[in-house]
């Protein structure tokens, strides 16, 4: 479990990236599933922080999907109906 916990900050990293590439997306659908994945992201970098003891990693992960949540919800009100 232990090695699967180290190997944990790749994933989270690449889904990051994907999740950046996709809120610069113009289409609303694209920039949702960027927010998904950075709340994803954000999840596993918690995990991996926890694991490593990185208390500031931790606590900058949860501003950052409070602000990821935000943006879902600003993306959500800029959609057409």
């Amino acid at each position: 479990m232990e090695r699967v916990l180290d190997l944990l900050q790749w994933p989270a990293m690449l889904l990051t990236v994907l999740a950046a590439w996709c809120i610069g997306s113009q289409r609303p659908r694209r920039r949702r599933i960027g927010f998904c994945c950075f709340i994803a992201s954000n999840l596993m970098w918690t995990l991996w922080g926890w694991h490593v003891q990185a208390w500031a990693l931790i606590v900058l992960q949860f501003c950052l999907c409070a602000m990821n949540l935000r943006g879902w919800k600003k993306n959500l009100q800029g959609e057409p109906s």
